[in-house]
C-alpha cells in the first residue's frame, strides 16, 4: 500500500454554505458523462462524497451493484450515510479515506469517481494513481472539476474580480489547483493512462431563483466559511475587503441581467 501523501488544506471547508451548494449536486448535473457507461451491477468507489447526493443518484443507477462512498472528514460522511438511509438506498457503505493511499486492494471496483476533488488535493496525479490501483482491468476512472480561471459572469462587478484572484491565490496557497478542469487530462496521462476521453460540461446560473441561490451562497461562504479564515489568516485579505466582496455578490445575484458559468473539465479513463 503506497504512503499517504500530505493532503492539501481543504479551502471551503463544511460550513452550511458550502454543503448548500453540495447537496445540490445530482448524477444528472455533475456525473451526466458516466451514467451512459454504468451497468446494473457496477461496482463504485466515489471519492469525495460530501453529502452524498451524487453517490446515492449513483446506486440508484446500479441497483445490483454497490457504492462504496469516502470523503476525508468524518462529519460529512456520516451526513451522506444519514442521506443514503433518507433515500432507502440499501447498496452502499461509507468510510473516511485519503485518496493518496486508498485502503483497498487492487483491482476492486468498475468505476472510481470523483468530482470537484482533484483541484483540492495535494498530489493529484498520486491520487490518480491510486483510483487507477483500485479500478480492475476494463473498468473506468471518472473524474471531473471545475476550473476557477476560466469561470466568466455578467454584469462586470469589481468584487467579483477581486473575488476571483483572492481565490486562486487562497486555493494555491493552501496546496490546490483551483485551475484543475483544463489539467485533468494532463494529470491523467502522467499517472499512467493511455485510454482517456476528455470533455467539457457546464453549470450556468441565470434565472432568479438560480441567481438568488448561488450569489447567496458564495457571499455568505466568503464571510463565514473556512475560506474566509484563511483568507484572512494567510494575509491575502481582510475581513473589510471580504464584507464588500460578499456585498459585491448580492449586488450581482439582484441583477436580471446576471447570468454565471461554471466551466469544467471531465476524463473517462479506461484502466
Amino acid at each position: 500500500m503506497p504512503k499517504a501523501r500530505e493532503t492539501a488544506v481543504y479551502t471551503h471547508g463544511h460550513h452550511e454554505s458550502v454543503l448548500r451548494s453540495h447537496s445540490w449536486r445530482t448524477a444528472a448535473n455533475s456525473a451526466a458523462y458516466l451514467i451512459g457507461e454504468l451497468t446494473p451491477a457496477a461496482r463504485i468507489l466515489d471519492i469525495g462524497c460530501g453529502p452524498g447526493t451524487i453517490s446515492a443518484d449513483l446506486a440508484a443507477l446500479v441497483p445490483d451493484g454497490h457504492v462504496t462512498a469516502v470523503d476525508a472528514a468524518p462529519g460529512v460522511v456520516e451526513r451522506a450515510r444519514a442521506h443514503a438511509e433518507e433515500r432507502g438506498r440499501r447498496n452502499m457503505s461509507f468510510a473516511v479515506a485519503d485518496v493518496h493511499a486508498l485502503d483497498h486492494p487492487d483491482a476492486s471496483f468498475d468505476v472510481v469517481h470523483a468530482h470537484q476533488v482533484l483541484q483540492h488535493v495535494g498530489d493529484p496525479v498520486q491520487a490518480l494513481r491510486e483510483m487507477r490501483r483500485v479500478t480492475r482491468p476494463g473498468g473506468l476512472v471518472a473524474v471531473r472539476d471545475s476550473d476557477y480561471g476560466a469561470f466568466t459572469w455578467f454584469p462586470e462587478v469589481p468584487a467579483l474580480d477581486e473575488w476571483a484572484a483572492l481565490y486562486q491565490r487562497v486555493a494555491r496557497a493552501n496546496g490546490g489547483e483551483p485551475d484543475a478542469g483544463r489539467r485533468l487530462r494532463s494529470w491523467a496521462r502522467r499517472a499512467g493512462f493511455s485510454d482517456i476521453t476528455s470533455t467539457a460540461a457546464t453549470w450556468c446560473f441565470t434565472e432568479p431563483a438560480e441567481r438568488a441561490w448561488w450569489s447567496g451562497l458564495w457571499a455568505d461562504r466568503t464571510v463565514a466559511s473556512s475560506y474566509a479564515a484563511l483568507a484572512v489568516g494567510g494575509g491575502h485579505t481582510t475581513a473589510e475587503r471580504l464584507a464588500a466582496v460578499a456585498e459585491g455578490w448580492r449586488t450581482w445575484g439582484a441583477d436580471e441581467d446576471g447570468w454565471f458559468m461554471v466551466p469544467h473539465g471531465e476524463i473517462l479513463c479506461r484502466v
